[in-house]
């Protein structure tokens, strides 16, 4: 999976989700080249979830099939 910033450069490109006890590790590449590992803890998961209301979850299952 890839994160692009708004002038449409790669910004970040996720390779693997791992779990590690009880926090999920995202390993990947920053800018196409450093390596980064960055862990989300449970509570920070709870309050990503707040972030979301009915129209961005729509949103994102629409995503899943366009092309």
């Amino acid at each position: 999976m890839k994160l692009y910033s708004p002038d449409g450069s790669e910004l970040m490109e996720i390779d693997r989700l791992e779990r590690d006890g009880g926090e999920l590790v995202i390993k990947g590449k920053v800018f196409a080249s450093l390596p980064m590992t960055a862990r989300l803890k449970p509570e920070d998961a709870r309050a990503g979830l707040r972030l979301l209301n009915l129209r961005i979850v729509m949103f994102l299952i629409s995503l899943l099939f366009r092309r």
